[in-house]
C-alpha cells in the first residue's frame, strides 16, 4: 500500500475544503484500486458531496443547526461551542474511500471529496492519502 500525508490550512471559520484535485493527482498514476483518505483529528471529517452549487454551504448550515456553537457541550475548552467539533466526526466521518480505475476516480458527475472542519481553534489539518492497488 502506498501512503502519504498532506497538510491543509482551513482557517478560522467553519470550512468545507474541496480535495478532489489532490485526490485526482494522487490516484492518476497508480492504476486501479482504492483511494482511502483519513483525517487523524478528533474534530474534522471527510464528506463526498456536490460543491460550488451551494451544497457545501448547506452542509455547514445543517451542521450548525444540529451542532450549535453554544455552551451546551460538556467538552469545554477553546472557543465557545468547541465541543460540537468533537461530536461532528460521528456525523461526518474522518475517512472516505473512492474507487479508482485506470488512474481515474470513479466519482459521480457532481461529487467532490471534501475536508469538513468546524474547529476554528486549529487551522492546520493533515489528511492521509493511501492507495490499495486492485
Amino acid at each position: 500500500m502506498d501512503s502519504e500525508t498532506r497538510s491543509y490550512r482551513t482557517g478560522g471559520q467553519d470550512t468545507v475544503l474541496d480535495l478532489t484535485r489532490d485526490c485526482e493527482a494522487y490516484g492518476s498514476s497508480r492504476g486501479s484500486g482504492l483511494l482511502h483518505l483519513f483525517v487523524p483529528h478528533a474534530t474534522a471529517g471527510l464528506a463526498i458531496l456536490e460543491t460550488g452549487a451551494g451544497s457545501d454551504d448547506d452542509l455547514l448550515a445543517a451542521l450548525a443547526d444540529l451542532l450549535p456553537a453554544d455552551d451546551r457541550w460538556q467538552h469545554r475548552h477553546g472557543t465557545r461551542g468547541h465541543g460540537r467539533s468533537h461530536v461532528m466526526p460521528a456525523l461526518v466521518p474522518p475517512y472516505a474511500t473512492v474507487p479508482v480505475i485506470d488512474g481515474r476516480l470513479m466519482l459521480g458527475t457532481w461529487q467532490s471529496v471534501c475536508l469538513v472542519d468546524l474547529n476554528v481553534d486549529n487551522h492546520e489539518r493533515e489528511v492521509r492519502f493511501s492507495f490499495l492497488t486492485g
